[in-house]
């Protein structure tokens, strides 16, 4: 059923969203919207990926203008990531759309089951 739901909302996303964004770098994009910069490191923890996959995306979506780097000034060692303006401008347009790919992947449930269909990711997660 797991299997059936993703594949569910990965169709709808894929359709919907715009700038040929993964769903990971649509929750980097959102996650760094809604709670401001952050290391690379805390930024892939946010969303449940490990440090070899959040590097790739914030390398991909630097190259694409969307978000930016800089050295922690408290550790060398480690990045800041921010959004660039092109980045905030599309993380801002995608936040309703968002909302429709969550409304059209739980479609198919009466508002009871949307809520203990949520309930069991969240135990999953």
């Amino acid at each position: 059923m797991l299997r059936l739901a993703t594949q569910r909302h990965v169709g709808i996303f894929t359709k919907l969203i715009p700038a040929n964004l993964t769903p990971p770098q649509f929750s980097a994009l959102i996650t760094l919207y809604q709670n401001g910069p952050c290391s690379q490191n805390e930024l892939g923890r946010r969303i449940a990926t490990d440090g070899a996959t959040i590097k790739g995306i914030v390398n991909r979506l630097t190259k694409r203008g969307l978000m930016q780097t800089t050295p922690d000034p408290n550790d060398g060692r480690m990045l800041i990531v921010s959004l660039s303006a092109a980045g905030t401008a599309l993380a801002a347009s995608c936040i309703g759309i968002g909302l429709e790919i969550t409304e059209a992947t739980l479609a198919p449930f009466t508002q009871a089951e949307r809520r203990q269909f949520l309930a069991m990711l969240k135990k999953l997660g």
